[in-house]
């Protein structure tokens, strides 16, 4: 971390409390109505494209590894929704076993 910055455990304890009172999802909430507005687009989104991907396991993965036999994969898989702009609208994290 920067040297200008507090110490990494002041810096981390913050950054749990904002995500727990669900700063940064309200921040990409409104960012999202902004950047539609500017493409002159409703603020709510009518369509949405859903995907998943997997990701590599590690050992800090835990309890998320799992074994995907349709891609013959050990890890994780992330599914994401996003508008036609494509923007952010939701994120999961999942073992990768796990069906879609």
């Amino acid at each position: 971390m920067p040297h200008d910055l507090p110490p990494w455990y002041t810096v981390c304890q913050q950054s749990q409390r904002l995500l727990k009172a669900g700063v940064f999802e309200a921040i990409v909430h409104d960012l999202r109505e902004l950047l539609r507005v500017a493409h002159g687009r409703n603020t709510q989104p009518s369509a949405a494209i859903f995907d998943s991907r997997p990701l590599q396991s590690t050992p800090e993965s835990g309890t998320l590894a799992g074994y995907d036999g349709a891609k013959r994969h050990w890890g994780s898989k992330v599914r994401m929704a996003v508008n036609t702009l494509g923007h952010l609208l939701a994120l999961r994290v999942a073992v990768a076993n796990e069906h879609d």
